[in-house]
């Protein structure tokens, strides 16, 4: 819904190397526009998966953005879960945009740290627009993660498997966070549903048959 009203985050998304459904609602759109096979990808099993995998591949990780505190608990149980991982460090960011001189200093922390991973948590679409910037001027791979840092450090709870199956998510973070949520929600989500509905019946009203449904899908 950004980049629908945001050309130039727009142009961040279809440049970007990866881009994964976070939400079951865009699972569903892609199967009934023909992409039968693709599962929900959140952030936090993108995350968990990685911390898994790369002590395999002698890769470690950089933790970017959130507070010490909430930085400090992520720490603590990753040691616990991933005794394997390496951690090779963490940095808090503020909500403001950086200046160019901290922006510096970050790549500088991150370079001395040698890490391969940076995981990056500042929201959407900040950690998108920060990633695209630093394209070329770090020697790592960023992943954007969202909202996983204060969930995994315990902050906020994660909803249950089967809330998140049923797409309502959205719903039990909001009820964590109502204050910061309701007006992006409330934005959001009405002309979502619209636009969905709206794609969908032209691209069945134009095919019936189905078989510009997948092309569909692709190219939205």
């Amino acid at each position: 819904m950004e980049a629908k009203s945001n050309p130039n985050f727009a142009s961040v998304l279809f440049n970007a190397d990866l881009v994964t459904p976070d939400g079951m609602p865009l699972v569903w759109m892609m199967r009934l526009l023909g992409i039968h096979n693709q599962d929900r990808v959140a952030g936090m099993d993108i995350f968990t998966s990685l911390c898994e995998h790369a002590p395999k591949r002698n890769i470690s990780i950089f933790l970017l953005g959130s507070h010490e505190t909430i930085l400090s608990r992520m720490q603590q149980r990753l040691q616990s879960e991933f005794p394997d991982l390496k951690i090779a460090g963490a940095e808090p960011l503020p909500f403001r945009p950086l200046t160019p001189e901290e922006n510096e200093q970050v790549r500088e922390k991150i370079h001395a740290s040698g890490a391969g991973l940076v995981m990056v948590s500042l929201g959407c679409p900040k950690q998108e627009l920060w990633m695209t910037e630093q394209q070329g001027k770090l020697n790592a791979v960023m992943i954007g993660i969202g909202a996983v840092f204060p969930i995994y450090a315990g902050i906020h709870k994660r909803a249950p498997y089967w809330v998140r199956d049923l797409g309502f998510e959205w719903l039990y973070r909001l009820f964590q966070e109502p204050r910061r949520l309701w007006k992006r929600y409330a934005a959001t989500i009405p002309p979502f549903i619209y636009l969905a509905i709206k794609q969908i019946l032209s691209v069945y009203l134009k095919s019936p048959d189905g078989t510009e449904r997948k092309k569909a899908a692709c190219l939205d």
